[in-house]
This record gives C-alpha cells, structure tokens and sequence, in this order.
C-alpha cells in the first residue's frame, strides 16, 4: 500500500509517499481502507521528533481515520466486515489501510459525509474526556478555550453549547474571532489586541470562567488562574506555549482550584474502549443526524501530507485539515 513515512524527524518536507505492507489487524482489530485521515499537531510533532509512538503502535502518522472495514480480527463481531466507521488510530491514518481497535469505532451511517466522519475522533474523544469527564462541565458553567479556530477549539465551542455552557475563546485575529462567534462562541477575544483575563473579568462581571481548557500552558497558566472562578477546573492538553509555568499557590488555594490534564494517545485500549462507548451513547448522535458538522479546512492529496503540515503550522487554518487518501 502507499503511506506518508520520513527517513528522520525534521520539517514538514521530510514526508514523503513510500511503499509499505499492509498492516495485519490483532484479535481485536478491524483493517479499514481509509478514505479520509485527519491532520492532527500531535502528527506534527511526532514528525519533528518530539512525540514516539507508544510502544506497538504504527510508526505511521495518523490518529483518526474513517473509511470502509475490510478486514476483522478473530475477536471481532462479523457484522463490522463491509461498514463504514470513523475511528480513533494508535497511528497509522496516513496511509490506504490502518487497523484500529475495533471499540474504537464510531458507525458512519449512510447520509453523512466520510470526509466529516474522518475529522471527528481525535478531536471528540479529547473534547468530550477534558472538559465533560476532567473538567466536569455542568449546564450553565462558562468555559474558557484557548485557540478558538483550531480543530480542538472548534470541536469545544460546539460541544459546549451544545450542551448548554457560556464559551468564551481566545484567537489571534479579527476573522477568526468572527469565525468563532459564528460557531457560538458567546465571546471572542483577540488576544494580539486585547488581555484576555481582563476582558474575561469584564464579560463575568468578575466572577470568572468555572473551566479553562489550555493548550498553550507555559506563562499562560498563571494569567488561566486569574480567570478562574471560585471552584474552578483548569485542564492542560498541550504545552504549545512551554512545558513549564509558575504558579501563586495561594491563589489556587483561596479560590479552591483544580489542575488537571491529560494526553489521550498513550491511554490503554479499555479506557478509550470506554471513551468510544460514552460518546456514543451522548454525543455522536449530534454529528450522525446534522445538528453538528466539523469546521472543515483544507483537504489534501494524501501525496500532499508536507504541504498539509506546513498549514498547521503556519496556524492559518481554521478547523481541520484533512489528507485524502481514497475518495
């Protein structure tokens, strides 16, 4: 089959389409022949040489994929052999075939589109754990997101008003402020013009936000605190901004915060068995009957894979950007 590899880590030019064997799916595994893999930053900073694969994992780019099921493992139920799925990927997305945990997938009923199916699991999966399970979302709180227009911030303005939360984002220009605003977003913040916790204090009359959901960590953490309300939940998914931060404890004590994060890839099978179950039963249906769709960016030839990391980072993209493989 045809898939993106790199020789070493390095820029986005090191990709390339190489030759490589089909993988053979595990006992519990579907073989999907991919139509849509989704370009995630984790992808990105895999290919620069600052993310491994966990250990059995492919050593191909690619967390989320959606496609037809070709192939099942001896664990598996028959009745996934020939139907479509989107599925969260220990790696492997940017090629023809991937194998996948078969409870790691999503059915993609006919009527909606595989390109939207594909764009969905990475993001969903760590949306739905860090802000509802993490950070314990509950109707009415207010959450604050960082980076509003990425595939994560899209996914977490949606979800969260489709569940009936105040959002306010941070993004660094004019239209993809506008863009956030048109995605519900009850306010959005330049932060190139404007500071963030000042007109967070402003738009909560001082209250605070209940949840952060940071991705830029490093000096930001500190300035999240301040937005806090009393109670409030702080989650870490990326450290884009820095690995470290220094914090006024007694803040955090005062107001009675909580600090958490977490990294989704390196999780075991059975937790994100169990992720896929409680999205299923409360949130994929918002996507398999319209009511949500992604916010879509660019899609690409899988051939393409540099060109299509060298937009991630450029941060020009809004929503996600997509690398067909098989129409």
């Amino acid at each position: 089959m045809k898939a993106i590899g790199f020789a070493a880590p390095g820029g986005p030019d090191v990709l390339h389409l190489e030759d490589v064997a089909v993988p053979k799916p595990g006992p519990d595994d579907v073989l999907i022949k991919v139509a849509y893999s989704g370009v995630n930053r984790p992808d990105c900073i895999q290919r620069a040489g600052h993310y491994p694969a966990p250990p059995g994992a492919s050593p191909i780019l690619g967390l989320e994929v959606a496609g037809q099921v070709v192939a099942v493992g001896s664990n598996v139920p028959r009745e996934m052999l020939g139907s479509v799925v989107a599925a969260l990927t220990p790696g492997g997305g940017y090629a023809q075939y991937c194998t996948a945990p078969w409870r790691h997938c999503l059915a993609v009923p006919d009527g909606m589109d595989v390109k939207h199916a594909a764009a969905l699991p990475e993001t969903l999966f760590t949306v739905w754990h860090n802000v509802f399970e993490r950070g314990l979302a509950r109707d009415g709180e207010t959450l604050l997101v960082h980076g509003g227009t990425s595939g994560i911030g899209t996914m977490a303005i949606m979800l969260a008003k489709a569940f009936d939360l105040n959002v306010i984002t941070t993004c660094g220009d004019k239209a993809k402020c506008e863009a956030a605003r048109a995605l519900g977003a009850d306010l959005a913040i330049n932060y190139r013009e404007e500071d963030f916790v000042e007109a967070v204090k402003a738009h909560t009359g001082g209250k605070g936000v209940d949840i952060v959901l940071d991705m830029v960590s490093g000096d930001y953490v500190a300035r999240n605190l301040q937005c806090l309300a009393e109670d409030g939940r702080h989650v870490t998914i990326a450290v884009l901004g820095g690995a470290k931060a220094e914090l006024f404890m007694p803040l955090v004590m005062m107001k009675r915060l909580t600090l958490t994060g977490s990294t989704l890839r390196p999780r075991s099978d059975a937790f994100k068995a169990a992720l896929a179950d409680e999205i299923a039963q409360n949130a994929w249906s918002l996507f398999t009957d319209g009511e949500l769709s992604p916010v879509m960016d660019q899609s690409f030839p899988l051939a393409e894979a540099a060109a299509a990391h060298a937009r991630m980072e450029s941060s020009a993209h809004i929503g996600k950007i997509m690398l067909e493989v098989a129409p």
